[in-house]
């Protein structure tokens, strides 16, 4: 309730209204009464309650985007406010329904933001010393970090806490780029987070969701910059934007020029009549049907990839077939397989039952678990060890045949549900709705009849803001382009791994709202020491982008949403990276039709590296050129040439055609080519610890893998990456188990893991194990080895590395190695495997073998084809590590023979 008292007296009873204005003599409050009269009367007289008195604030006007600071406001009864900007200056006054006050926040007192503008600072001072556009752009960071006002409402007050807001989630969000599963996700995460991260690995549509965010914030009648630390990201969406007639919503600002250049130009706002639109309850309804053909999308490309593994490791043990077996077509009983029609499991059930048999004689108990678990009544084909063998080999090939037609035939259901549905149609019909919805709601609005230029547009910051919803422009011109105090619903920083923390807090401190897209796995800024010590570590300038420091500051309190379906590359190239560096989350959409999508060059051997060039690189895929031995190298597609060093890139431009793009790996993030050349340029002599870990960054071969959409060819040294076992040797032993170009590739005497088929196996294994009764076998010490496995091959240095259990030794060194004797392959064909066999993840190479020995290992005939088995493993160039049953301090055995696992070294054939 409010009361009015003049000269003391009460007259709140008396009156029907008032108001207070301002006039010549000062502040006036004007009484008016029921009757028409009125009286006025010095504000100094009148007492009005309540009223509240504020002092360094800030001021905005309802549903506004330009803050102002105030000396003083003083609010009276809730209805009018009376606002001194500075001491000794006009009042004005302002009706309280029209502004907000707030006040103001201390995080410019923090030692976290005294931290990022000492760096500034620092920066200014070496860029003085470079060059005048360094000097310049330094110079306006630092003036832009002093010219933030400390709102409480902005994403920097909740960065410098580390506390980031929940918001409530957003209904009828609509999708007018098209959409995908993990788009719909990341899409809804903006709106329910004052921060929120999505993760754009390459090629998985990061644009085209930035364009539905941006199209939901314009129909919520909020605003949003978007930002990147450089025009490239920014402009791509700009050309969207105005592909799809909506480039008039854009303010492309930025630095001076580019500020110039827009207002010489302004975008007109359409004056075409808005298409008749669905409502949005129509479109919501297509929206949650599509979304179940949206996962069965997903699912039919998942199934896609794992039918592509199947064959290509069916293939292989076909070859293996042919060249251990000596009659394979007649090494089992295939028919009766076929008569128990065992489905893939029962499949490796079986061969792990008939592993663990071993060379037992067959009891009656095993009679009836056969019959029980396998419907297998007739055991004479189980009878002796070479027939199990046999058994097991024919069951290893049935295996892919049967997991083959079970992902086929769940393929073609899934694909006859995407079909029966109308997906296609369904998406097609979901993205022109809501594009209509939108530019009909758009065509409705009342737009602002101002006149902007690049001089006025400041001074009427709402008006501009209504007229133009999105503000493009670079990081650190963002403060100069809207101007000290405005602030924005949302901010955008597209390729958020390449920025700077500083200037990235620039946008942070002009929204309320921020969404952080980039990805971690592609490569950081390249950061500027200026050895200022961080008071905390989550935001040292000189070892985080603002990506990685939000991740850290906000930790599990932020949505962090992957983009997962992949549309870029050849799903043999995405592969890699996705094995490598995403631990196999994304979705390969694109489709393999055995185009030879993946080639290695490795020079000879020698040091032909010299001041970061290497001319023999550039001389041997020269020849491979010019030999024809490049399978379809076709001289007008889109090729690219990559180096880590501009010292290579400026030597390929002497020898390689104009037709390549030619750059570094840092300069070509974000770009594609469908043809890309990778040169790594070290040698073994000149690859120190400081240029291999410069090379051999996960970060860098990321980026250099992911920018080609056909073909890729690695050119690089003999024996240069290996030992240090990254993500080169990696990418080498990925190329060298999936390239078709079999000549081109030397194949090590060790052969490749079936790796799906043995993943299931172990795991029948380990079920089997479980219902072992003690007397039967003392299988605890393998369960303790598995575990300890498990446990050291999960720390970081470790993980590139897995393990299979109970491998045939044939399947791990190839009887075609000459160096074998014919004891050792007589050997090898019979019973023999390894207990332990560690894998690397990517190329399914085998690197190691583990044995765990009981006691019969001290018995005669035991120890005898211990000493075969060890000769075999060396002659295949694989270390073995023997455990007895009775040692200690195994856990530390075992991380020491597996640190010295992943130093071992191998070779590649020279071309």
């Amino acid at each position: 309730m409010v009361t009015i008292h003049v000269n003391g007296q009460d007259k709140t009873g008396q009156i029907s209204d008032w108001r207070i204005r301002n006039s010549v003599q000062g502040l006036k409050l004007t009484c008016y009464f029921p009757s028409g009269k009125s009286y006025s009367r010095p504000l100094s007289e009148c007492e009005i309650t309540p009223t509240e008195v504020m002092e360094d604030v800030l001021l905005v006007k309802q549903n506004g985007s330009a803050f102002s600071s105030v000396h003083k406001a003083v609010v009276y009864g809730n209805k009018q406010a009376v606002v001194q900007y500075s001491p000794g200056a006009k009042c004005y006054v302002m009706k309280a329904d029209n502004i907000r006050l707030v006040n103001k926040a201390e995080f410019k007192k923090t030692d976290v933001f005294r931290y990022f503008l000492s760096v500034a600072g620092a920066r200014q001072g070496e860029a003085q010393a470079s060059s005048e556009k360094d000097a310049t752009i330094a110079g306006n960071i630092v003036r832009q970090l002093d010219a933030l006002p400390s709102n409480p409402e902005v994403v920097l007050n909740a960065y410098c806490a580390g506390v980031s807001l929940s918001r409530e989630p957003a209904d009828h969000l609509l999708y007018p780029f098209g959409v995908n599963e993990s788009q719909l996700k990341a899409v809804a995460s903006v709106f329910s987070s004052q921060v929120s991260v999505i993760e754009g690995p390459p090629g998985t549509g990061k644009t085209q969701t930035i364009l539905n965010i941006l199209a939901n914030i314009v129909l919520r009648n909020e605003t949003v910059a978007i930002l990147s630390n450089n025009n490239t990201a920014v402009v791509n969406v700009y050309e969207k934007l105005e592909k799809a007639g909506l480039g008039y919503l854009v303010a492309k600002l930025g630095n001076s020029q580019n500020r110039k250049d827009f207002f010489s130009d302004q975008p007109r706002i359409p004056s075409d009549k808005a298409l008749p639109a669905p409502s949005r309850e129509e479109i919501e309804g297509q929206i949650e049907r599509l979304k179940a053909f949206l996962r069965a999308r997903n699912e039919l490309a998942k199934l896609q990839a794992e039918i592509d593994e199947l064959k290509i490791e069916r293939k292989r043990l076909v070859q293996w077939r042919q060249d251990n077996l000596e009659s394979p077509q007649r090494s089992s009983d295939t028919g009766m397989l076929e008569k128990y029609r065992l489905s893939r499991q029962k499949t490796a059930d079986l061969m792990a039952y008939l592993t663990l048999l071993n060379d037992k004689p067959v009891t009656l108990r095993n009679r009836v678990e056969l019959w029980w678990n396998f419907r297998i009544g007739r055991t004479k084909p189980f009878k002796t060890l070479d027939k199990r063998n046999a058994i097991i080999q024919a069951l290893q090939l049935h295996y892919y045949e049967v997991a083959l037609q079970e992902k086929e035939d769940d393929l073609a259901s899934c694909q006859e549900v995407l079909d029966s549905g109308g997906f296609e149609e369904l998406l097609a019909d979901v993205t022109t709705s809501s594009m209509a919805f939108l530019k009909a709601s758009l065509q409705r609005r009342a737009w602002p009849e101002d006149s902007f230029d690049s001089k006025n547009y400041r001074l009427n910051m709402d008006a501009f803001m209504r007229r133009y919803p999105i503000v493009g422009s670079s990081t650190h011109s963002i403060i100069n382009s809207l101007g000290d105090g405005t602030v924005l619903d949302y901010a955008i920083i597209d390729e958020a791994s390449q920025q700077d923390i500083v200037p990235g807090i620039l946008a942070l401190g002009c929204a309320r709202n921020l969404v952080i897209v980039g990805d971690r796995k592609q490569l950081p800024p390249i950061f500027s020491e200026v050895a200022i010590p961080s008071p905390d570590d989550r935001y040292d300038c000189e070892t985080r982008s603002i990506l990685d420091s939000c991740l850290q500051v906000f930790g599990e309190a932020v949505p962090v949403t992957l983009l997962k379906e992949h549309y870029r590359c050849h799903p043999r190239i995405i592969q890699f990276c996705n094995q490598q560096f995403y631990n196999g989350e994304l979705i390969p959409m694109t489709k393999d039709a055995g185009e030879h999508a993946l080639q290695m060059i490795v020079t000879a051997k020698g040091n032909h590296a010299r001041r970061y060039k290497n001319q023999r690189e550039l001389d041997s895929l020269l020849h491979v050129l010019d030999q024809g031995q490049s399978t379809q190298w076709d001289e007008s597609a889109n090729r690219g040439f990559i180096a880590p060093y501009k010292a290579q890139v400026g030597l390929s431009n002497e020898y390689l055609p104009a037709s390549f793009v030619k750059d570094t790996t840092h300069k070509f993030q974000g770009r594609e080519c469908d043809e890309i050349i990778f040169s790594t340029v070290l040698d073994k002599k000149a690859s120190n610890r400081d240029k291999l870990s410069f090379v051999d960054d996960p970060h860098l071969i990321n980026v250099a893998v992911s920018r080609a959409k056909k073909r890729f060819t690695l050119v690089t040294g003999e024996d240069v990456f290996v030992g240090a076992n990254g993500p080169v040797a990696a990418l080498i032993r990925y190329i060298e188990y999936y390239a078709n170009e079999a000549e081109q590739i030397h194949r090590s005497p060790v052969v490749s893991a079936f790796d799906l088929l043995y993943s299931e196996y172990d795991q029948s294994l380990v079920t089997l194990q479980s219902r072992l009764r003690s007397r039967d076998s003392q299988f605890k010490s393998e369960q303790i080895v598995s575990q300890i496995l498990r446990e050291c091959l999960s720390l970081p240095p470790n993980r590139s590395i897995t393990f299979h259990t109970q491998i045939a030794l044939n399947q791990l060194v190839s009887l075609g190695n000459d160096k074998l004797t014919a004891s050792e392959r007589g050997f090898m064909k019979g019973r023999s495997r390894c207990d332990f066999v560690l894998y690397y993840k990517v190329g399914k190479k085998p690197v190691a073998v583990i044995e765990v020995d009981g006691g019969d290992h001290d018995k005669p005939q035991q120890k005898k084809w211990d000493a075969l088995k060890n000769s075999i493993l060396e002659k295949g160039g694989l270390p073995l590590l023997r455990l007895k049953t009775v040692e200690s301090h195994i856990e530390e055995k075992i991380a020491d023979f597996i640190s010295e696992v992943i130093r071992t070294e191998a070779g590649f054939e020279t071309i």
